[in-house]
């Protein structure tokens, strides 16, 4: 197999800069800066990057199993990463994911803090150019993949940042919003386009369709019944500055979330696995098991869910318990 082929590091900086670049566009970051944003920064904000990451992935993954465009040949290339090579390239998903999350931070921002608007574009352009030149780097994907990506990423972006506080008002307020949010990515990831051979694309899709689902049935609830939320009307002077005894919090913050967040996934795994185990008669060990479409879909949207859910409900009923609100 081309991504077993050997290569020599003669630029370390390079290497390391491009690999922890690439990793911004992977469940490790998503898990992490998502959730550390709605625990510390604006609930608003969070809400509009988790969105809008559930939709633009989405619209990638499905785009790459219609499209059907290989990677690129190795050689001439070296491939740095071996999961993700079973999938196909056009668009690179994760040059969608960086335009998306990077541009819709700036945007949701920019209408509730005051602070230099070239400092922002210049951070987004920064964190989008990195993820997507990584994805070169690593053998991954083409220009055109990369450049296919962001650009899908943008035409969203314009599409739905204007709509935005109307599509967050409904997701807040309709008694509908629980009922939909779980159903229709439920139904997506189950009509989740037919392969020739297994990729681990609509697995992913599912994870982050269950992730999103459940996050946005967590706002609407907290909505509901825990506090109001603000949308993006709202406009305060500057970022606080964070002081010593404020930056602990934040730190504690982040630590109490993700501890919840792990047990929460590691939970739902080994109970959901274990019922559909029991369901379905297949030992612990069967991956292509858990690969059928009755066994993956049902395991992950609903272990991810509930991390949404835990996420948003959860970890900040948690904060208020132990005094970090």
């Amino acid at each position: 197999q081309d991504c077993a082929q050997k290569y020599v590091v003669k630029n370390y900086f390079y290497y390391y800069l491009f690999r922890f670049s690439a990793a911004l566009g992977e469940e490790v970051f998503y898990i992490t800066f998502l959730p550390f944003t709605y625990w510390n920064i604006d609930h608003s904000v969070s809400r509009r990057m988790i969105v809008i990451w559930s939709v633009v992935m989405y619209i990638g993954q499905v785009s790459k199993d219609l499209l059907k465009w290989p990677r690129p040949l190795s050689p001439p290339v070296v491939k740095l990463e071996r999961r993700t090579d079973a999938e196909y390239g056009m668009p690179s998903t994760h040059a969608m994911a960086a335009t998306a999350i990077s541009f819709s931070f700036l945007s949701a921002t920019t209408n509730h803090y005051k602070f230099p608007f070239e400092l922002g574009l210049t951070g987004a352009l920064l964190f989008s150019t990195l993820v997507c030149l990584s994805r070169l780097y690593t053998g991954m994907h083409t220009v055109l993949d990369v450049l296919g990506g962001a650009l899908i990423s943008a035409v969203l972006l314009v599409l739905v940042c204007p709509a935005w506080d109307s599509i967050d008002r409904v997701l807040l307020t309709s008694p509908l919003c629980p009922l939909l949010s779980l159903a229709v990515p439920l139904l997506l990831c189950y009509k989740y386009p037919k392969l020739d051979s297994y990729s681990p694309t609509r697995a992913d899709t599912t994870t982050i369709l269950g992730a999103g689902a459940g996050a946005t049935v967590g706002f609407w609830l907290n909505n509901q019944y825990v506090a109001a939320a603000s949308t993006s009307d709202g406009f305060r002077p500057g970022f606080p500055l964070l002081s010593g005894p404020m930056l602990v919090v934040v730190l504690a913050r982040f630590l109490v979330g993700i501890g919840i967040i792990l047990v929460t996934r590691q939970l739902a795994k080994s109970l959901v696995l274990g019922a559909l185990r029991y369901c379905y008669k297949f030992p612990m060990g069967d991956l292509e098991a858990r690969r059928r479409l009755e066994v993956e879909v049902p395991y992950k949207f609903v272990t991810y869910s509930s991390v949404g859910f835990s996420a948003t409900v959860i970890v900040p009923l948690l904060h208020q318990v132990l005094g970090l609100i």
